[in-house]
């Protein structure tokens, strides 16, 4: 049946050409005197017939539709950018009621992704907000009144007061609070929410935070600036050093930071044993951040993509490397795309990828100092119960903490944590409890004895000869 469709329309478009002469018009039908004449005077003048056809799925169509002489021209209707979206929005708000300060740009920069039909949600959301803040407020005025019976079951039925009418207008902060509600519809499928991460959670590593802020961050919040001055940084970073140093927790605090889309990739979630299905998957991630862009990837445990090629064995491996040196630095423009990338094994990498235009920025996570270990321990204690008598400087900078990576001081506060519970609980079971119980610096001193560092001078020396080679190179 659908064979017999395309034929029918492409017979259809090729007659379409054709000029119409008047006497194929008057074959059963008797035009007007006036008409009759208008055909008299133009009889050399053809009628045209244009078509105009609207699809999602264009690799669908029979390609014999999608020749010069049918469908002529092709015009790709993407995801609006961030003046396309504040022209729709000021169309959209045209015959809003609104009060206060608007800014259309600002809402327009808050909602990447975001299409025509997605805008139209969130002006229907921002004046739902509205209508609930007054129904609340109609809700709180009758509780006062104490209303009972039938009005009491029917307040939200009557039609809004004259005063009721005077308040209904939007705000900005109805579009801010809609825009945090309304998902996009080209964002419900890949990306992962923003990280309620911030670089106080971090703690120290102040050099990278600078480095971040300078190439993504000020980047995405002041993008004019970059372009006026003509500035092309780099978008591919590798964060690299010992485990458990806070790689992914520095990417997440950028995403964060920067406000952007975010997809997180744990590195052998897109190992696929189907032939091309892998290649296929770091397609479909790039386009999305492509689609939503400015966006944030983040590859977790890169290495497991990228090993190096040419190994026995490593076939399907080198085919991801390869879709990804595509996408890195191919045809395809990734303008507000940023990739970042964490591994602790940078040696086994593929040398192709870390060069200036792909992953250009290598950036070598140490072991904290005395100084960003106190950072560290404090941002941990900030939802913790520690006593004001524990000190925490002295903790950070004695020498049983040396080499302790960023995870090694959660693990001591999570056990001086658990030692303090176990203590609470034994009180308990004695029948005297104490509902003040602290974590004390007693807890902490038989932590420390528990705990022991998980990266060795072994370790330690190998980033420091690679940090070296790859100046040296």
């Amino acid at each position: 049946m659908e064979r017999r469709i395309v034929t029918q329309l492409m017979t259809c478009m090729d007659e379409s050409h054709r000029p119409v002469k008047p006497d194929d018009n008057a074959k059963g039908t008797t035009l007007p005197t006036d008409k009759k004449n208008t055909e008299a005077e133009s009889d050399d003048e053809p009628g045209y017939v244009l078509v105009i056809g609207a699809t999602d799925r264009p690799d669908a169509i029979d390609p014999a539709l999608r020749r010069p002489g049918r469908f002529d021209r092709e015009y790709a209707l993407g995801i609006p950018d961030e003046n396309a979206r504040m022209q729709i929005l000021s169309v959209l708000t045209h015959n809003l009621r609104v009060e206060g300060a608007f800014d259309l740009m600002k809402i327009a920069t808050s909602t990447p992704g975001f299409v025509g039909a997605d805008l139209t949600s969130l002006t229907n959301k921002a004046g739902n907000l509205v209508m609930k803040r007054i129904m609340d407020a109609r809700k709180v005025e009758l509780s006062r009144e104490s209303v009972d019976g039938e009005d009491a079951e029917e307040w939200w039925r009557k039609p809004l007061s004259p005063e009721e009418k005077e308040k209904l207008s939007i705000n900005m902060a109805d579009f801010e609070e809609a825009a945090k509600l309304v998902q996009p519809s080209s964002r419900r499928e890949g990306f992962s929410v923003i990280p309620n991460v911030k670089w106080e959670d971090v703690g120290g590593l102040d050099p990278l935070r600078h480095e971040f802020e300078r190439y993504i961050i000020r980047r995405i919040k002041n993008p004019k600036d970059y372009m006026g001055f003509g500035v092309d940084l780099e978008t591919g970073f590798l964060l690299y050093g010992p485990p458990g140093c806070g790689k992914t927790l520095i990417a997440k605090a950028v995403a964060n930071e920067a406000g952007a889309n975010f997809i997180h990739i744990k590195g052998p979630e897109v190992l696929n044993k189907y032939v091309d299905q892998s290649e296929l998957n770091i397609w479909t991630i790039f386009n999305r951040a492509r689609t939503c862009s400015p966006c944030i990837v983040f590859f977790d445990e890169m290495d497991s993509l990228t090993t190096e090629r040419g190994k026995e064995g490593n076939e399907p491996v080198e085919r991801i490397v390869t879709q990804l040196l595509t996408e890195l630095d191919g045809g395809e423009e990734r303008k507000g795309v940023y990739v970042i990338g964490a591994t602790n094994r940078p040696n086994v990498m593929d040398k192709a990828l870390l060069r200036p235009g792909r992953l250009g920025r290598l950036l070598y996570v140490p072991l904290p100092t005395p100084d960003q270990r106190v950072l560290i321990l404090k941002a941990l204690a900030r939802k913790k119960p520690i006593d004001s008598s524990v000190d925490l400087v002295s903790i950070g900078r004695d020498n049983t903490c040396k080499r302790f990576s960023g995870a090694d001081l959660s693990s001591l506060m999570n056990e001086a944590a658990m030692l303090a519970l176990e203590d609470t609980l034994a009180t308990i079971d004695t029948g005297w409890c104490d509902t003040s119980s602290t974590i004390k610096e007693l807890h902490f001193k038989r932590a420390l004895k528990k705990i022991s560092p998980s990266v060795s001078n072994e370790q330690i020396k190998y980033y420091k000869d690679f940090r070296n080679d790859f100046r040296a190179a």
